[in-house]
């Protein structure tokens, strides 16, 4: 991946999340100059958390977001989000959106800020892995998997991102079988970005849909590319703890604790690399098997 590409992407990324104001608490997003065959989750996580923060104090960050993947959007038209300001407190705001696509609701979320207070404060430690200038980067590791990979997934990671990811252990793509529904990677936008807080939550936001409902299939020796698998993110929950910058290095923790019923719930953290917890999410996700026979190319 050059810089030019890596900068392409990222300026692709900052377009996606700078929203036109078509009216009060109305918006418009555009999709992705690449084509998908739906929209990205983290897509529209971002544009929706976007969304709500014009309409907020610039001294109020988002804490928690709650949202709900209703239809899937179509890559090809623009999402509309419109915000309901549900309640501005001395200390708390929150915010509804609802993104539409055709005249549907397609998304839903709803997002509560907080103004800076001091407090106690804790947080659980981050696991001891290798640091990311010790792992392979992702054009090292598709070099070595490319002899393995089927056509779809080998597109997929050909693909310039605006997000750079290093995998802790990517044996998983070298040898199925399975293993513990536990996976971490290293991640950071590929450029700098403006020094705007709510910017970085949303660039995070975007980011944190990528590998996570991939984790919940470590279990079985299967992986999100394989052609017998529907999966779809259902719901999607983030809590932002303390203050990160997503053009930084940061360590995204995850697990599965349960698959059942065609769905899997995956958790994750999110620890600057100096081990300072930054965010937690949750999701649940559709993992269903079609009846396509299963093969591995």
């Amino acid at each position: 991946m050059t810089g030019t590409d890596s900068g392409q992407a990222l300026g692709d990324l900052l377009a996606l999340l700078d929203l036109e104001r078509l009216e009060e608490n109305l918006y418009r997003g555009r999709g992705p100059s690449e084509g998908w065959q739906r929209v990205y989750g983290g897509q529209v996580l971002g544009q929706a958390l976007v969304a709500a923060v014009r309409t907020v104090p610039d001294n109020r960050l988002a804490h928690s977001a709650h949202a709900y993947f209703l239809l899937a959007g179509d890559p090809k038209a623009p999402i509309v989000y419109d915000v309901e300001r549900i309640r501005d407190g001395g200390s708390f705001t929150t915010r509804r959106v609802k993104a539409i696509q055709h005249g549907r609701a397609i998304f839903a979320m709803s997002v509560s800020f907080h103004k800076p207070e001091a407090s106690l404060d804790h947080g659980t430690p981050m696991p001891d892995v290798p640091a990311p200038e010790d792992l392979p980067t992702e054009r090292e590791l598709l070099t070595r998997l490319m002899p393995h990979l089927p056509e779809n997934m080998r597109s997929y990671w050909e693909r310039e991102r605006p997000i750079e990811v290093r995998f802790v252990d990517p044996s998983r793509y070298f040898e199925r079988k399975p293993r513990e529904p536990v996976q971490s990677v290293w991640m950071r936008a590929n450029g700098r970005l403006p020094d705007s807080p709510a910017l970085h939550q949303c660039a995070l936001a975007y980011a944190s849909d990528f590998t996570l409902l991939d984790t919940a299939l470590i279990a079985h020796g299967r992986m999100a590319f394989d052609t017998d698998m529907q999966l779809a993110s259902l719901d999607h929950a983030m809590w932002f703890h303390r203050p990160f910058r997503a053009d930084e290095w940061l360590l995204y923790v995850q697990d599965s604790p349960s698959a059942h019923g065609a769905r899997g719930l995956c958790r994750g953290s999110v620890y600057t690399r100096t081990g300072v917890l930054v965010a937690s999410v949750a999701q649940e996700g559709l993992m269903r098997q079609r009846a396509t026979s299963f093969s591995v190319s």
